[in-house]
């Protein structure tokens, strides 16, 4: 019976492997599955809808292959509209049927640029991500819903026509691990029962005797041949072998050992492991029933997004990408002194005072340039949630592992889907400083308007009350409303005052010229990023303005002892005297209406913008 048992499990043993096996092999279904995009009418871009990318469950594989250079990027579609609004481009978008379908879209609105049909798209900050390559280009991609995917080569010739997306099948086959292993645990149960099977049988037959065979005739025995037999020497008598010995034919006599029972069953039992070791090495955990998991619950966010809330301007990787592009351009501007490169990346009063701070070094070595900026380590990042132009986006930037260099906050806005950011104002944080609670990245906060009645201080007079205690210091009717990281800085400006008049009187030069001071707000518009408290980070410019000029008909003013000035006016002297005008780039955290908060002085940087002579 045991035999019987031995068999069934060696049956069941072959079922169960070679259903796991087939499960692997000739019943596993293809990889992935694709679809081909195609084009009636090229154009120099192709818009593959979100629709598209989303037909099937799991990572998109774009492949494109082309003529020339092949450059695929990741937009919001909104986005991707808004920057062809211009141009005549190919959307790829699902039809009725769910296949995908193609045709052409003409332009909405006029063109900005000229060379609007041959815009290159590499290097936009308009995308979430982006990849190129020489004449093909395989990329993995994850859209999520109302995102799309641009195609074009060099905005010059036509976007490449062969385009292929694919999608990963699920290959798992959670019942092959268990099916093999099962196959394996029969194999081995058959290998026993076949053992004990055996050993049942041979000690079923058990010692048995055989019958004496018939004794010989009895006959007369012969003495003579008896004594010879007696007398022969006992070294020549006839020996039998060994019971368990056998002659080799061209050797030696070895002896034969039987190999003990135990280690039989064990070898018996080696090829069932292996075998079973074999099938399993080198499986992927999806042969393997997955344990149903609950989604673990997310942290409870400070703010969720409200009612019609608009995309925040730009993600934490877009928003990166865009610094490191800054710091690269801004880098490469001050080593070549170049005010166009610098342009390029800064507007407002931080270009003012790159490109002062330029044309001062050209002719003084030692002039300090404005802060560089780090290309990377975003502290903090707060994008305007908004969907139109143009788009403003608050960011606080560490200069790497550095802790001695003060961190710098900064704005940078696009004004329109065509442009890159620039930065328009930025300044290093005070000591102690720190920001209010900001809406997260993810959500993007809103801007508050200049106007707004809603703040202690409305932004778009935040300047000129700054600038009024400047001017008046304690007597002013604003003193009160700011903290005392701001008045610390207001005494540093009236302490630098002071040092100027004291050097002009004893060069005895107050009694031929004069030198006053007037602060008031710049002329940049300010930039207020609202927080969750209601209060607003708001960006304001003060210029501090400086006026040389001869108080005697015969008196002129020299710059003998100002190098940055005569290397701005490009004159030693003047005989009407000399404006320097100071830009101020302040960043302060105004509460809501009815706080008992005061302003607070977040971050300053003062910088040389311009020395004119009075005509």
């Amino acid at each position: 019976m045991r035999f019987v048992w031995a068999v069934l499990a060696f049956v069941l043993a072959a079922v169960l492997i070679g259903t796991g096996i087939a499960q692997r092999t000739i019943f596993l279904g293809p990889k992935d599955v694709s679809v081909t995009l195609t084009v009636k009418a090229p154009q120099a871009y192709t818009v593959i809808d979100s629709a598209v990318l989303r037909a099937h469950p799991g990572e998109q594989t774009i492949v494109v292959r082309g003529e020339g250079p092949v450059f695929v990027a990741q937009a919001r579609t909104a986005d991707l509209k808004a920057w062809l609004s211009d141009a005549t481009y190919n959307r790829i978008t699902l039809g009725k049927d769910g296949a995908p379908s193609a045709r052409v879209v003409e332009p909405t609105v006029d063109s900005q640029d000229a060379g609007a049909a041959t815009r290159n798209p590499a290097g936009s900050d308009l995308w979430l991500d982006s990849n190129a390559g020489k004449s093909s280009l395989i990329t993995s991609v994850q859209v999520p819903e109302g995102v799309s995917v641009l195609v074009a080569s060099d905005g010059k010739t036509d976007a490449p026509t062969d385009v292929v997306v694919r999608w990963p099948l699920d290959q798992a086959t959670p019942w092959a691990g268990p099916l093999m292993v099962a196959g394996g645990a029969f194999l081995l149960l058959g290998l026993i029962l076949y053992v004990l099977g055996v050993r049942h049988a041979r000690r079923g037959r058990g010692p048995r005797r055989k019958a004496p065979p018939p004794l010989p005739v009895t006959e007369p025995i012969d003495m003579a041949s008896r004594h010879e037999v007696e007398e022969e020497p006992a070294d020549q008598a006839p020996q039998d072998p060994p019971a368990e010995t056998a002659a080799q034919p061209d050797g030696p006599v070895r002896e034969r050992r039987a190999v003990p029972a135990r280690r039989r069953r064990a070898l018996l039992l080696i090829p069932a492991v292996g075998v079973t070791a074999a099938l399993l090495s080198g499986c992927s955990p999806d042969i393997w029933p997955q344990p149903a998991t609950s989604p673990t619950p997310s942290p409870t966010e400070t703010k969720v997004a409200e009612s019609g809330q608009q995309a925040p301007a730009v993600t934490e990787a877009q928003a990166s990408r865009i610094l490191s592009s800054i710091s690269a351009t801004l880098a490469d501007a001050d080593k070549n002194l170049d005010a166009a490169k610098a342009e390029t990346r800064l507007d407002g009063a931080a270009l003012e005072a790159r490109k002062t701070a330029y044309a001062v070094r050209k002719s003084v070595a030692d002039f300090a340039l404005p802060a560089t900026i780090p290309p990377d380590k975003i502290k903090i990042l707060v994008p305007q949630a908004y969907d139109s132009w143009p788009r403003t986006v608050l960011m606080l930037v560490e200069h790497g592992a550095d802790e001695t260099v003060a961190p710098l906050i900064m704005t940078m806005t696009q004004s329109d889907p065509w442009s890159d950011y620039k930065i328009s104002s930025v300044a290093e944080m005070q000591a102690a400083a720190k920001l209010p609670n900001m809406a997260p990245a993810w959500l993007g906060a809103k801007l508050t308007p200049p106007d707004s009645p809603f703040l202690l201080a409305q932004p778009d007079e935040l300047a000129a009350q700054f600038a009024d205690v400047i001017e008046k210091g304690d007597k002013s009717e604003f003193h009160d409303e700011f903290d005392k990281a701001a008045l610390d800085f207001v005494k540093s400006v009236q302490d630098s005052r002071a040092a100027l008049q004291k050097a002009l009187k004893d060069a005895n030069a107050d009694t031929t010229s004069s030198l006053t001071f007037a602060a008031g707000a710049g002329s940049e518009t300010p930039v207020a990023m609202s927080s969750i408290d209601s209060g607003a980070i708001v960006a304001v410019t003060v210029q501090d303005v400086q006026t040389i000029k001869p108080t005697s008909a015969d008196a002129v003013i020299k710059l003998d002892q100002n190098p940055s000035a005569k290397a701005l006016t490009g004159l030693d002297q003047s005989a009407t005297g000399f404006v320097t005008t100071y830009g101020i780039q302040l960043f302060f955290a105004v509460p809501a209406q009815g706080s008992d908060d005061k302003i607070t002085l977040l971050a300053a940087s003062q910088q040389l913008q311009s020395v004119t002579e009075i005509k």
